[in-house]
């Protein structure tokens, strides 16, 4: 595509900034292979970042999504070293449009003229973070779920200044390292998956404030109910499917009318005042149940792992089944 480097031909990706996010992706990438030249400007971010490394890249190796040999990791002390020979460059700075800028204007000049930045932005508008730049072209949103070493989506979004190419490039390069990318087709505070996900928390923070159910019992009503459904399709598929055998034309028919009385019920929007935050803390302090914040992610992430592992299985199944049929 263009004069950018090839999708291929991509070795070397710099991670710049390496919390929660920024590591994750830097366990991806290398587990796929590819060098990392990694920057932080945090104290003792190196350590935290090798020990997140070592840790993520073993249950990587679980979902089967591994290739060998795994990519070195280097460190270094700025960002402009970080970026100066990368074929592609991952940000994951905190979430503040004056820290991006800040940072996007010191790798200006020294971004190469043939690799794509995305930032991984979970919601800000990338117009408003490149507007001054002379690299702002080649910069895309790839925004991850969290945590990108296992989840698969990929939100792919171009500014008002980014090169249509480089945007497609980026959408490219996610599905060839093994990712699940989606195309926005504008820009929009929180992108999609989070409007999504927001939209779902303010009815559920409003059952809370309004006395509908406890907190243990909404986590239910998702968890123990449709969750199962969302691990294996999205909202419209699952629509499509309640209609039964006539699908998603007798369910708008069916159910149409009804969604819209209820829509008409969803109007309003959640106040955080100290009685819903008192009862948010106090409901989810129950649903830990003395459990570490540590032990969670634990718990989450060997159910990601054992979920991927049999969705892989049964996507393998469903090709093979499928190149059994051919003549």
């Amino acid at each position: 595509m263009g004069g950018y480097v090839p999708v291929a031909g991509v070795r070397r990706i710099a991670v710049l900034g390496s919390g929660t996010i920024g590591a994750s992706w830097a366990s991806w990438f290398l587990a796929r292979g590819y060098d990392v030249v990694a920057w932080d400007p945090a104290d003792g971010w190196r350590a935290r970042l090798e020990a997140f490394v070592a840790h993520a890249i073993p249950q990587v190796e679980q979902t089967g999504a591994a290739r060998s040999p795994t990519g070195r990791l280097t460190c270094v002390d700025t960002p402009e070293e970080a970026v100066a020979q990368a074929d592609f460059v991952q940000e994951n700075a905190t979430e503040r449009l004056e820290i991006k800028q800040a940072l996007y204007k010191r790798i200006d000049a020294a971004l190469p003229s043939r690799s794509i930045l995305a930032t991984s932005t979970s919601g800000l508008i990338l117009s408003d973070l490149v507007s001054e730049l002379e690299s702002a072209p080649r910069f895309v949103v790839g925004h991850p779920f969290n945590p990108p070493h296992l989840i698969p989506l990929v939100e792919v979004v171009a500014s008002r200044f980014t090169d249509p190419e480089a945007a497609q490039w980026a959408h490219a390069f996610y599905a060839h390292i093994g990712k699940h990318p989606i195309m926005l087709r504008k820009e929009v505070p929180g992108h999609l998956a989070n409007r999504l996900q927001v939209a779902l928390w303010r009815e559920a923070f409003n059952c809370l404030q309004d006395g509908l159910a406890d907190a243990a019992d909404i986590d239910a009503a998702i968890a123990q109910g449709p969750g199962l459904r969302y691990a294996l399709y999205g909202p419209n598929m699952i629509f499509n499917m309640t209609g039964g055998r006539g699908g998603i034309r007798a369910s708008v028919e069916q159910f149409g009318p009804a969604f819209e009385a209820w829509w008409a019920t969803m109007q309003r929007t959640p106040v955080f005042d100290d009685a819903l935050k008192n009862a948010l803390i106090e409901g989810v302090d129950a649903l830990m149940a003395g459990r570490s914040m540590e032990e969670l992610e634990a718990e989450r992430d060997a159910r990601l792992i054992a979920l991927l592992k049999l969705l892989g299985e049964q996507e393998g199944e469903q090709a093979a089944d499928s190149e059994g049929g051919k003549p």
